[in-house]
């Protein structure tokens, strides 16, 4: 903790202590998670070999929206996330919204991840209920993530790190198989022509290819998680366009070469949408030990996503607790620098979301539920830094010109994301799966709409702009380009 000035009282302070190395494989950590290993069936069940297409659009646009939020986070290094530049560019109601709907769609997403590891826990154990290996991965996260930054950081590392070896094991794999011409019990060939089959592109015309959207945006959430971590990272005029730099096109890589090589040597006919189809493609291969370690593969990529949702979720409630938008007792660190009032209350209440695997016993089905949930408010949260951005552009017209990491395509691309985002929300109608929690989700802000006016009142700042003080007098930009 350090005095803001002098006689003031100590304010919370995170450390710097996260290099480029931990910033890179969190935020791939988080997205290269149960989307991929356990919704992606789903998808190709629904789109067929159009599942390729889907996430190359959907990569692009989160390209775009990470490189609005880099600029808009360079622009100032007194933004620790980008609800601070959402408070400063488009008011405090604006960061009050992003701020806990972020808090709440990670809340969200790591009950999901806890859903899968129960589901995926009982591939061994079929009799243990699927609550317990759930709560045991959460109670475990809370452990690590209480300790310090640097051991979080470490830990997510080493996740990412196996999770990158069994995707590319898996597409080491599928190509001797596709070379040799495999015939699996079923009688499928694998063959490369699997992918250029017609019939294949749009099995479920394009309402099945629209509907593919819902999932495989919320395979891509975790993207973002280095806008929250801005604060706690070292040097970030460097590692943040690295990250922003690396991390899409990597995603989009591992995702479209994984599921490429799954439909080469399945089919799409032959994967199950309610299963991984990385476990069912050794399984069908012949391999059941092989298929045994995927499984657990896939259970540490659930918890590694959810080791990034516990961090980024404490995180976020910190962010708005120091803004004065949540309980001032959530804003205490620990002796180490961790928020840890904000680290416990997150994960109590994601321990009593696992209570849905009582609810709805089918894996598969909590699963697109909690996953929907979430997708919905990653749109939010995206929207909201596009928008942030444009506010940006037209209040600081010089800091544009002398950023050396531009958005590509400035305001016209930034307008043409937000309606593609406003697209796949609009596609979330079409499958009553996905309409359910798009219809009770408005629930949610109209008590954010309460609650703000609440905090507000009660802050004697209805208009408290002044919460977000930006300053720009004493900015120094970097003179060389970002790579």
């Amino acid at each position: 903790m350090t005095p803001d000035t002098l006689g003031a009282p100590a304010r919370p302070v995170l450390q710097r202590t996260l290099h480029n190395r931990h910033i890179q494989l969190m935020a791939m950590g988080g997205a290269i998670g149960t989307g991929l290993f356990m919704g992606s069936g789903k998808i190709i069940a629904m789109s067929g070999t159009s599942i390729i297409l889907i996430y190359m659009i959907i990569g692009l646009f989160v390209y775009l929206v990470m490189r609005a939020m880099g600029e808009l986070l360079l622009s100032n290094l007194q933004f620790k996330s980008f609800a601070d530049f959402a408070g400063a560019y488009l008011g405090p109601r604006a960061a009050f919204f992003l701020g806990w709907s972020y808090w709440l769609s990670w809340s969200v997403a790591v009950v999901g991840d806890a859903v899968v590891v129960g589901g995926f826990f009982q591939y061994w154990f079929p009799g243990v209920p699927a609550w317990m290996p759930a709560v045991s991965m959460m109670l475990t996260l809370f452990a690590l993530n209480v300790l310090t930054v640097r051991l979080f950081g470490e830990v997510e590392f080493w996740f990412a790190i196996i999770k990158i070896i069994a995707v590319v094991t898996l597409i080491g794999v599928s190509l001797v198989l596709i070379a040799s011409s495999f015939v699996s019990p079923s009688g499928v060939t694998a063959s490369l022509g699997h992918l250029l089959d017609r019939q294949a592109a749009f099995p479920h015309g394009l309402l099945g290819f629209f509907a593919g959207f819902q999932m495989a945006i919320f395979s891509f959430a975790g993207t973002e998680l280095i806008g929250t971590a801005a604060a706690e990272t070292r040097d970030p005029h460097s590692t943040l366009p690295k990250a922003i730099n690396a991390i899409p096109l990597r995603i989009i890589l591992f995702y479209v070469l994984a599921l490429a090589c799954i439909i080469a040597v399945t089919s799409w006919q032959q994967v199950s949408p309610n299963k991984s189809p990385f476990v069912e493609l050794f399984l069908i291969a012949g391999f059941p030990a092989a298929a045994g370690i995927v499984n657990f593969v896939v259970l540490t990529s659930a918890a590694s996503s959810a080791n990034s949702g516990v961090f980024s979720a404490s995180r976020m409630l910190f962010g708005l607790a120091d803004q004065g938008n949540a309980p001032r007792l959530f804003k205490r660190l620990s002796g180490q620098s961790v928020p840890v009032i904000s680290l416990s209350f997150t994960t109590l209440l994601m321990l009593l979301g696992v209570l849905l695997l009582y609810v709805v016993p089918e894996v598969m089905t909590a699963f697109t539920l909690v996953s929907t949930v979430s997708a919905i408010l990653v749109i939010f949260t995206w929207s909201t830094i596009l928008a942030s951005y444009i506010a940006y552009r037209k209040k600081h017209p010089q800091l544009h010109a002398r950023s050396r990491y531009k958005m590509p395509g400035g305001v016209p691309m930034a307008w043409f994301a937000l309606a593609f985002l406003l697209f796949v929300l609009c596609l979330l109608a079409l499958r009553p799966d996905t309409r359910l929690a798009l219809c009770v989700m408005p629930a949610w802000f109209v008590w954010l709409g309460i609650a703000y006016r609440l905090t507000a009142g009660r802050k004697g700042r209805v208009h408290g702009r002044a919460a977000y003080p930006v300053s720009y007098t004493h900015l120094t930009l970097p003179t060389t380009p970002y790579v």
